[in-house]
C-alpha cells in the first residue's frame, strides 16, 4: 500500500505520545533518554513550564497577524536578541534554511546596495549542511543531497575543511562573503580550530568581504553561550539562527549588523508565517530561559561532565571509538568504522541519537539536562558499544 506521507524520511515505527524533561515516553509507557532534541531543537526539553505557558497564553490571544502589522512579540524578541549579540537589526524566519535563504539574499543585497554588484559569491567549506532549499543544498554541495535536483544554483565555491591556502587562493574579485559553521553538524561535529577561525576573519577583513556563520544548530545555548561565535573576540557580518530558538515551534532568524542589512528595504524580503505571535511567544520565553540566571554556565559544566565521562568510554572502547568532539551539548562519538546499525541499538537501550557524517553519531541533549540523565545515557552509551558488533 502507498502511504499518504512522501516518503522522503525511512522512520522507525516507534510513536511517542508525552515528554518530560529529557525524557520521551513511548506508546507502551517505555521511556528514553533524548540526547536528540529533535536534531537540537527541543532546547528546554518536553513540557517546559515556561514555554508551554507562554503558548497557551498566545493561544488564548491572536495566532497568526500578517507582517503588514506590527507584531509586539517580534520587537521583543528582536530587542533581546540585538542586546545579546552582535546583532543591530533581525528578520524571523520559520527554520534554519529560511535563515540561511535570507542571509544569502542579504549578502547579494548588500554589495548591490554599494555598487558593487559583481561581488555576489559565497565561499562555504567541504562537509557543510546549510539546509534543503536550492540555494542552501547548493551552498553545501554535498552530493548525497543535490542528487536528482541538478543544476545546482550558481554562486558558491567550496573548499577544504581546514585548508586556509585553499581558501586564500578561492579569494576572486566576485567574492562577497565566507560562510561556515563554527561546528559542522551534520558533517560530523567537525569543529573548526580557533587559530584558522582568525585567520578567516583575517581574509574577511583583508579582501573587504563578510563572514557570515551558520549557528543553526549551534546556536541559542548549545555550546555554552548564547551563540557559539562568541567565544571568539571579534563579531560576524551576519548569523542564521533557528532550532532551538523555539524550543520545539517553528522560530528562525537571520542577524545582521544595521550596514549589511541596510538594502533590505520594504518589499525586498518577506514571510507570511515569520515572526507571528505563536512564534514569538515562543522564542521570547526560550531567549528569557536560556538569558537567565546561571542557564549557560550550568550547560558549560554540564556538557564539560558529558565529554569527560565519554573520554572515559572512548578509552575503554578505543578499538571501535576513536574520538569525542565537539563542545558544551552538542558532542559526537567518532567511530573507527561505518556506525550502521549502532542508532538503533541506543535506541533499543533506550537512548535517542542522531547519525551524522564521518562516522559519527551526535549527541544533543536538552539543554535541561541533568547529572543524572548524563550518566544514565553514558552507562547506555556503553554497554551498547560493549555488544555492538558489525
Amino acid at each position: 500500500m502507498i502511504s499518504s506521507i512522501m516518503p522522503t524520511y525511512a522512520p522507525s515505527e516507534l510513536t511517542f505520545t508525552s515528554g518530560q524533561g529529557a525524557y520521551l515516553y513511548d506508546n507502551n509507557g517505555k521511556s528514553y533518554i533524548d540526547f536528540s532534541s529533535g536534531i537540537a531543537v527541543t532546547s528546554l526539553g518536553h513540557s517546559h513550564p515556561v514555554l508551554t505557558k507562554a503558548l497557551k497564553n498566545a493561544i488564548d490571544k491572536v495566532w497568526h497577524l500578517s507582517n503588514l502589522y506590527t507584531i509586539e512579540g517580534q520587537r521583543q524578541l528582536a530587542d533581546k536578541i540585538v542586546n545579546n549579540s552582535f546583532a543591530e537589526t533581525v528578520f524571523f524566519t520559520n527554520s534554519g534554511a529560511e535563515s540561511i535563504e535570507c542571509l544569502i539574499k542579504v549578502v547579494r543585497k548588500y554589495f548591490n546596495h554599494i555598487n558593487k554588484p559583481e561581488k555576489y559569491r559565497i565561499i562555504t567549506f567541504e562537509g557543510a549542511f546549510h539546509g534543503r532549499t536550492l540555494a542552501a543544498l547548493s551552498a553545501g554541495n554535498q552530493k548525497k543531497h543535490l542528487d536528482g535536483f541538478g543544476p545546482h544554483l550558481d554562486g558558491f565555491d567550496q573548499v577544504s575543511f581546514f585548508d586556509i591556502s585553499e581558501l586564500k587562493n578561492s579569494i576572486s574579485d566576485n567574492t562577497a562573503a565566507i560562510l561556515l559553521e563554527p561546528i559542522q553538524g551534520e558533517g560530523g561535529i567537525r569543529v573548526f580550530p580557533d587559530e584558522f577561525i582568525y585567520q578567516v576573519k583575517d581574509l574577511t577583513d583583508k579582501n573587504e568581504i563578510l563572514l557570515c556563520f551558520d549557528e543553526v544548530q549551534t546556536g541559542i545555548g548549545r555550546t555554552g553561550n548564547l551563540f557559539a561565535h562568541q567565544r571568539w573576540d571579534f563579531t560576524p557580518d551576519l548569523v542564521a539562527s533557528a532550532k532551538g530558538l523555539g524550543g520545539g515551534f517553528p522560530v528562525g532568524a537571520c542577524l545582521s549588523t544595521a550596514k549589511v542589512a541596510a538594502g533590505m528595504l520594504p518589499g525586498t524580503h518577506g514571510s507570511t508565517f515569520g515572526g507571528n505571535p505563536l512564534a514569538m511567544a515562543a522564542g521570547n520565553a526560550v531567549i528569557d530561559t536560556v538569558l537567565g540566571d546561571n542557564f549557560l554556565t550550568q550547560v558549560t559544566n554540564l556538557g564539560a561532565k558529558l565529554k569527560i565521562q565519554l573520554n572515559k568510554i572512548q578509552i575503554k572502547h578505543k578499538a571501535k571509538l576513536a574520538e569525542i568532539r565537539g563542545t558544551g551539548l552538542m558532542l559526537g562519538l567518532k567511530f573507527n568504522c561505518s556506525t550502521e546499525g549502532l542508532v538503533d541499538l541506543f535506541r533499543k537501550n533506550g537512548l535517542l541519537t542522531v547519525p551524522a557524517g564521518d562516522n559519527v553519531i551526535r549527541l544533543l541533549p536538552p539543554l535541561v539536562v541533568n547529572e543524572i540523565d548524563i550518566d544514565k545515557a553514558c552507562n547506555i552509551i556503553d554497554e551498547s558499544i560493549e555488544n555492538w558488533t558489525k
